[in-house]
């Protein structure tokens, strides 16, 4: 699978629309993942995340690495589909071999990612990507579920979106492991810095790791080295201060518990639906001899017992 684009499309697919088949090959690639950086990118809409991260992609390409991109993009209200603006946005890195590029839609999901990002992620970390980076769909301070998928996370903003502070507060805010002021070539990107780099001043919440405050113009690719200097020293202060032990644990256990709930949630149901007890209470429903919620309810006991 290293590097065919077809199978890990093929892989990504099959997990996301089949709850069986996801376990399986999940479960399977498990012990190839986990040598992947994985870097989460969030913020407003139109600070210019996607440019950002193209620009990241082509330092990493250029140093000969490969990389994965899952751009979170806002669901269709017609087909449910994502709108792929992100990967419009990045469309000459499509044609590269040493980067993938995967838009999904949130359909519903809130926080910024949608539920099966976590698996592409995966999927690509076992495919041998040196760098895999998360695009969330940029709702805003919803944002935030990719800290627990992601290595090192990322705020951009930029100058004259209205109060940029205002659009950085309260859970997005404690967030970041790296900020990054875009558009710095517009009025006041020295100001709206220098407020974030106030707001971590007098912030509690960050210890330890000291979030960096940056400059740039993704556009032309003004201050993107300095953003892939401070990605890895930021990954060397996990390794030092062995946060990547304490990430991952954390991660296992949201995994083994979202893994928990899908099987309940998903796969029980279609085992039901798939038994005789079902059925044969389908037809005492049917012939209107016991109303459908409390076939439910007998469903269930009856399985359990059954146990």
């Amino acid at each position: 699978m290293h590097g065919d684009r077809r199978a890990i499309s093929q892989l990504m697919s099959t997990a996301e629309n089949d709850p069986l088949a996801r376990i399986t090959i999940l479960s399977s690639l498990y012990w190839l993942a986990g040598k992947a950086q994985i870097i989460g990118i969030t913020g407003p809409p139109g600070c210019g995340k996607s440019t950002l991260i193209a620009q990241l992609a082509k330092r990493y390409r250029d140093a000969g690495r490969s990389v994965g991109i899952v751009a979170v993009d806002p669901s269709s209200h017609i087909t449910g589909g994502a709108l792929l603006g992100d990967r419009i946005r990045m469309g000459e890195l499509a044609s590269d071999p040493r980067v993938f590029i995967r838009s999904m839609a949130t359909r519903g999901h809130f926080g910024g990612i949608a539920r099966a990002t976590e698996d592409a992620v995966r999927i690509l970390d076992a495919s041998a990507m040196d760098y895999v980076i998360v695009e969330t769909a940029g709702a805003g301070q919803s944002d935030v579920d990719v800290k627990q998928l992601a290595h090192t996370t990322i705020v951009v903003t930029a100058p004259g979106m209205g109060d940029e502070i205002q659009a950085l507060k309260a859970g997005i805010m404690e967030i970041a492991d790296i900020f990054v002021v875009n558009k710095a070539d517009r009025e006041n990107a020295d100001r709206a810095a220098q407020e974030i780099d106030q707001m971590i001043m007098m912030s509690e919440h960050f210890r330890g790791w000291r979030p960096r405050v940056l400059k740039t113009v993704a556009m032309s690719g003004e201050g993107v080295t300095g953003l892939v200097e401070a990605i890895n020293q930021h990954s060397k202060y996990l390794k030092d201060s062995d946060g990547l032990g304490k990430a991952k644990e954390d991660r296992l256990r949201s995994e083994v518990l979202e893994a928990a709930k899908q099987y309940f949630e998903e796969i029980s149901l279609k085992e039901i639906a798939s038994s005789e007890l079902f059925q044969k209470i389908m037809k005492q429903v049917e012939a209107n001899k016991i109303d459908p919620y409390s076939a439910g309810r007998k469903l269930v006991t009856k399985r359990r017992a059954s146990r």
